[in-house]
Formats: structure tokens, C-alpha cells, sequence
């Protein structure tokens, strides 16, 4: 059974590619556009990763980690974010959990092999 990314991002052209990468990886790709979205289907879709942008629209990618980490711990998180948003955001991210966190713009390979860690 592939295994499923959780992508949280409402920018079309991000989602694009996130979708190419990981298809191209036979990941099953599960995606929402904003953070309410995501977390009533986080339950119901039991993803193997979840994939989420801090900027979101409805509930920030923070809250989304918070209640991964409160709800199912196991399911590991990477947040993106834009350069230059700001550091205490990331701080933020960590404290709450984040497993791993990636700049945009991003490398796709470096973006894969992180993913691939998480996913062994």
C-alpha cells in the first residue's frame, strides 16, 4: 500500500509540484487548501506524513501541528514556509513539535530525501 503525504497549502502552484514530486515517488497525495480542512480529514484520511505551510487561510499551519502532536504523535510533520517569515514562527513550530521544517523555495531532491527519512 504507497503511502499517504497529508499536504496543507494553498498555493496552486506549490501544490503542483508537491504533487509531481511525490507521484512521481508513488506517494498517495491527499490535499487541502486550508487549515480547517485539514484538520477535520486528518482523523479520517490517516496519513503517513503530513505536509503543511504556516501561512494558511482558516487555521495556521501552527494549530494544524499542535493538534497532529496532541492527536496522533507517531504521524511526523515538516512545515514549510517562505524565506524570511519570521524566526519566532519557526521557533514556534518547533516547540509544538515539527519534525522537520523546509525553506521555500525548496530543492525537490532535498524535499524527497527528507520525506523518504520520515517514511522508511
Amino acid at each position: 500500500m504507497p503511502k499517504r503525504i497529508f499536504i496543507i497549502e494553498d498555493d496552486n502552484m506549490t501544490i503542483q509540484i508537491l504533487k509531481y514530486i511525490f507521484s512521481k515517488e508513488g506517494y498517495e497525495i491527499i490535499i487541502s487548501k486550508d487549515g480547517l480542512d485539514a484538520i477535520e480529514r486528518i482523523p479520517e484520511e490517516k496519513p503517513d506524513l503530513v505536509m503543511t505551510d504556516i501561512l494558511l487561510p482558516m487555521k495556521s499551519g501552527l494549530e494544524i501541528i499542535k493538534f497532529i502532536k496532541d492527536n496522533f504523535s507517531k504521524t511526523p510533520v515538516i512545515a514549510l514556509s517562505s524565506l524570511g517569515e519570521e524566526e519566532a514562527t519557526v521557533l514556534d513550530a518547533f516547540k509544538l513539535g515539527v519534525d522537520d521544517f523546509i525553506a521555500k523555495p525548496f530543492s525537490p531532491n532535498e524535499l524527497l530525501l527528507r520525506v523518504k527519512r520520515y517514511l522508511k
